[in-house]
């Protein structure tokens, strides 16, 4: 679909200089983050591995935590150890869900698709192991992030690896542990006004129009695309400026909702064809193990599987201990039990929703785009096949996809503005001021996202991202042994009875002390 600005002809000249001059920026950028690893036939990013090792070496470490520890993970999230006056700003569960929402959005539908094309149904079974090692590290980031994290006298929280990271790097030196937390922060607050802000609210209009009429439609005028990003970043403000407090209130609601729906739409085409289950899964064990006609074999599935996850569910990034660390607890592991939830909801359950959807309806346009990838042509629209799948069973279903992706383009959009906001007091300071212009900078480029694509940008924007994970997971490697430490505390803690002892109200804690 065209952007408005293929439309109008300033808009277009504007978007075209821009891009002119982002795209050899954009280029020499996204092939250093990028910097392939060849095996065989097969060509992968580094950052990938890179996030996939971590994950290895996690699990190991802590000693597979992310199975032994999910029931202790369902206990905090459903509040069993929390204190109404524990430090911090939002519960457990709305801590979980704003991070939720910064990582389940289009990927989970658009990459998943793409994802398919490129790596046939076997790389489901790569995703679903990757998410699975994802897990760990976000248990491990997470727990650094409310470790370090500050409580400002006024009740708000500042935390994440702006705040462990400057911890790690310490012994490189004070200006160091700076640059390369700078490094960190001047990637996220690209991102979050780019990718997290633009490119979301560019795709909430565009599935808008698409439902209505498309260009010949009521929200074809470009002056259309004008209003709806208006209306969108008032919805958008009415959210961010209440802070985290907001935001956590907002996904709290918003979270479930959305993935209700989407992963209602997905049972009902699966149930539809049930007849069809046993054969799918065949598929994706036998295309994870023995693929046929798929580029560099089973190393190719398996980076294609792995590839996807890691760019699904941001593990090793460090974006999500930012919205994590605004927990109300006082042991800082807590949230990291509760963080890993966010791969195994995002990757491990949606993303495989998708995936069976999609092999299960045997929608045509998957070796349509099968057959594409192979011819060298690229890979399709990742939603395109998604929503073939979904009109497998009804016609009107598209349109339940449509909705899906608005909800999870918003969710998106609102947890990244807290982000970037963070990065943005961690380069300029706080103060009621600053924050201020940042939001109203932030809320320009969610209008001007609707109206302009800016390609280049964003694909600089996306490589700024992945920057983040070789600085992020260096400075978790180095305070791996305060995790551990944190960790087996608490399981002490828990397995004596201690932990009960917090009780869910002041008094209580003081009975109990008595």
């Amino acid at each position: 679909m065209s952007s408005v600005a293929d439309q109008v002809g300033w808009l277009a000249a504007i978007e075209d200089a821009i891009d002119a001059v982002f795209e050899p920026i954009a280029t020499w950028f996204a092939a250093v983050v990028f910097f392939p690893i060849t095996l065989g036939e097969v060509s992968f990013p580094a950052v990938v591995a890179w996030l996939i090792l971590a994950g290895i070496i996690f699990t190991v470490y802590f000693g597979f935590i992310q199975f032994r520890g999910l029931k202790v993970s369902y206990e905090v999230i459903r509040g069993r150890y929390s204190a109404k006056d524990d430090p911090g700003e939002v519960p457990h569960f709305q801590a979980l869900t704003s991070a939720l929402s910064g990582t389940v959005g289009l990927g989970n539908i658009a990459g998943v698709g793409a994802a398919m094309a490129l790596g046939g149904p076997g790389a489901t079974f790569w995703m679903i192991l990757a998410g699975l090692l994802g897990m760990c590290t976000k248990f491990a980031e997470c727990t650094l992030g409310v470790k370090y994290r500050e409580v400002h006298e006024d009740g708000t929280v500042s935390g994440g690896p702006f705040k462990y990271l400057p911890v790690a790097f310490a012994k490189f030196g004070k200006w160091p542990a700076k640059i390369l937390t700078g490094i960190f922060a001047v990637a996220i607050l690209i991102f979050g006004v780019a990718g997290g802000n633009m490119f979301q609210a560019n795709q909430t209009f565009a599935q808008a129009q698409e439902v209505t009429g498309g260009a010949d439609g009521f929200l074809g005028n470009p002056g259309a695309a004008l209003i709806f990003g208006i209306i969108l970043a008032v919805l958008v403000g009415a959210v961010i400026l209440g802070g985290i407090k907001s935001i956590g209130a907002t996904t709290g609601k918003l979270v479930p909702a959305m993935g209700i729906i989407y992963v209602t739409a997905c049972l009902f085409v699966i149930i539809v064809n049930i007849g069809q289950v046993p054969a799918a899964f065949g598929q994706i064990i036998e295309g994870a193990f023995a693929p046929a006609g798929m580029a560099g074999g089973v190393v190719g599935v398996m980076i294609v599987g792995f590839q996807r996850a890691a760019f699904s569910n941001e593990a090793g990034l460090g974006s999500a201990a930012i919205a994590h660390s605004a927990v109300k607890t006082r042991r800082p592991v807590s949230e990291g039990f509760v963080a890993m939830f966010e791969p195994l909801v995002d990757t491990v359950i949606i993303c495989t929703m998708t995936a069976l959807t999609i092999v299960i309806a045997g929608a045509p346009s998957l070796q349509a785009g099968i057959d594409q990838v192979q011819a060298g042509e690229g890979p399709p629209d990742g939603v395109i096949l998604t929503s073939d799948a979904f009109a497998t069973v009804i016609d009107w279903f598209p349109i339940v996809l449509a909705v899906a992706v608005a909800l999870f383009a918003f969710s998106t959009l609102i947890t990244w503005s807290y982000y970037g906001l963070k990065a943005w007091e961690y380069l300029f300071g706080r103060g009621k001021m600053s924050e201020i212009l940042y939001k109203v900078i932030f809320l320009f480029f969610t209008v001007t996202g609707t109206v302009l694509t800016f390609g280049q940008v964003l694909s600089f924007a996306d490589s700024a991202l992945f920057v983040c994970a070789f600085v992020n997971l260096l400075g978790v490697y180095m305070l791996l042994p305060v995790i551990k430490k944190e960790m087996r505390d608490y399981l002490a803690d828990r397995k004596s009875g201690k932990l009960l002892d917090l009780g869910t109200e002041p008094e209580d804690r003081e009975t109990a002390a008595r």
